[in-house]
Order: C-alpha cells, then structure tokens, then sequence
C-alpha cells in the first residue's frame, strides 16, 4: 500500500489582517497527481509557497515524507521539486546552463550532472535547444525548461503552480504528456495547480477546491460530478416569491431550490456573466436534469409563473466549480 507523501494539517496564512490560507488540511498519496484548483487570489500558491518553504505558516503544520517543513526544511527540499508561476531562468544563460545552475545547488556534479541535465531536457522535449540562450525561446520553450529545472534533483514529490499560463498548443501539450510521463513511469507524486478545468479532468487523480483561503471541496473528478447531482437549472423570475421556490423544491426530480444574486448565480457557457437587471434568480440543483426541467417548466405553466430567463447546466468539473464558487477559475 503507498504511503501518504503529504500531508497538510489546518494551514493559516495571514498578512496583517488579510487571511490568505484559512484552516486548510489536505494529503497527497505516494504516486498521486493532486489537483488543487481555486480562482486567482483563492490561496493557491500561498499555500505551495508555505509547503515548499519559501515562508512558514502562521497556523498549522505540514510534512513532507514524513518531514516536518519548518524544522527540517534543509532534509524537505532535497525530496521536492518546485515549478514556480513566475518563470525562474536566467535569460542570458542557455537551457543547459540554466538546468546545470539549479542541479549544483542540489549537490550535481561532474558527469552525474551532466548526464542528469541531458535527461531532464530530453523528457521535456529541449534537447535540440539546449545550447540556445533562453531569451531567444518562446513562452511555451521556456515553460518546459523551467519544468525541467524542477526536475533535476529527482524529487519525489513535483510542486506544479500554474506551468501552462500563456503556452501555445504543443508546448501546453508536451508538458501534459511529460507529466503523465513522470507520473506514470517514475510514480512521482505532484500537487498541480491550473485555471485550466480540462487540465484537471486529464492529469489529477483527486482534486480540491479551494477559495477565499479555505478549502470547500475534496474528492476524485468523478466524485466532484457526482455530488452536483444531474445539473443546475437557473430560472430568472420577476421578484423573489417564497411559494414558488418551495413548490419548486418540493418537486421530485429537484435536490434544492434558492434565490441566489447575480454575484452567486453559476454563469452558463451562453451568458457567462449573468444580469438581473431587477429579475431574482432561483437556483435549483437537480437529481435527475430533464426531469427536473420537466417539473419545473410544468409547475410555472400551470401557475402561470413568468419566467424571464433559463439557464441549464449539465454536470461536469466546471460546473462543480462554479456552482461551489459563484465565479470563473479566469476571473
């Protein structure tokens, strides 16, 4: 059975007054791509930032292989790779270089560094560039040499913060394919972060969600899917009516039924920013979507109930998401 490589315990981040990481405790199996998904400002890379050690944690604890990352942060970083947000090269340097700098700082030398910088740019596809000074690269070349970088000390766990931002299409898919690589042939376990939702449904295992510095929701992609149930039907009414929500709810097909404002209504593909120009927005959850649509379109005709918009979402990782954030992962 693998072991736990991870494992966060009540987390807190606070600058002043602002809590940027509240409460948060999650763990990573030994071989697990873990997802951690949350809008811009949800705590996300505050929370690697703390597990990799780049600051302490104003509450809470971490270990990593079985490690505490405040008080044997020195023995932490010989076992984790991070691949920063913000691109860690130095422009003038060439790929070699730039990965060569990194493995001295673990300890590489001679022809075990050498054979080791070669490896990790042939998995990330930069071979063929590797003597090119990186400022000469596009976006997505320099991705996969940061990623690269994150690499050469063969870390057991693989911190992701965002490596696809701004990549074109084969970069964005060289790095998915090195990942499953990783993941697969050498059972390094990653925490990956991305805005990106089909990122997360290919690449993670378990996935948690986290937003305003707290995480609301943990589980595989399919549990996530499951626990919407069949979908989210928005009707938009011309005044908020008790009656009507509780008839609502009270139909079979439906799990729950609320007004919501404009701020929490889950956007559709259709119209992605929801107004309600003084309409109230009821939110009904179902168990079984076009039953539930049935129901409801049924009940409003028979009582006559206008109804001045509708908005049907079908259950996936992007709908959970909304649904539990009220907003977009690019907001």
């Amino acid at each position: 059975m693998p072991g736990t490589i991870l494992q966060a315990n009540n987390l807190v981040k606070k600058y002043g007054d602002l809590i940027a990481v509240n409460d948060v405790s999650f763990a990573i199996e030994e071989g697990e791509v873990f997802g951690l998904l949350g809008p811009n400002g949800a705590g996300k890379s505050t929370t690697i930032a703390m597990l990799s050690g780049l600051f302490p944690p104003t509450g809470g604890s971490a270990t990593i292989g079985g490690l505490d990352v405040v008080r044997e942060l020195g023995k932490v970083k010989q076992i984790i790779g991070v691949v920063p947000q913000d691109l860690a090269l130095y422009p003038t340097l060439n790929a070699r270089e730039n990965v060569g700098f990194f493995g001295e700082l673990y300890g590489l030398r001679g022809k075990a560094l050498h054979a080791r910088v070669d490896e990790v740019l042939g998995y990330v596809g930069m071979l063929e560039r590797a003597k090119d000074q990186v400022k000469t690269y596009s976006g997505g070349m320099k991705r996969r040499v940061n990623l690269a970088a994150g690499l050469v000390n063969h870390p057991r766990l693989l911190f992701l913060d965002e490596p696809t931002v701004g990549v074109d299409p084969q970069s964005r898919n060289h790095i998915f394919e090195s990942v499953e690589r990783l993941n697969r042939e050498q059972g390094m376990s990653i925490l990956y972060t991305t805005h990106y939702m089909e990122e997360a449904e290919r690449l993670c295992h378990r996935i948690g969600i986290i937003d305003r510095g707290k995480l609301i929701a943990l589980g595989t992609p399919r549990q996530l899917i499951e626990s919407l149930g069949g979908g989210i039907i928005q009707l938009g009414l011309a005044a908020p009516d008790e009656t009507v929500r509780a008839a609502v709810e009270a139909l079979p097909a439906v799990r729950s039924a609320s007004y919501v404002t404009a701020e929490d209504a889950t956007p559709g593909e259709q119209d992605p920013s929801p107004a309600t120009d003084g309409k109230a927005i009821l939110k009904i959850e179902a168990n079984q979507g076009n039953d539930a649509l049935l129901q409801v379109l049924h009940y409003c005709n028979e009582v006559d109930v206008d109804i001045l918009s509708l908005d049907l979402l079908e259950p996936n990782l992007e709908t959970v998401f909304l649904n539990l954030t009220g907003k977009s992962l690019r907001d």
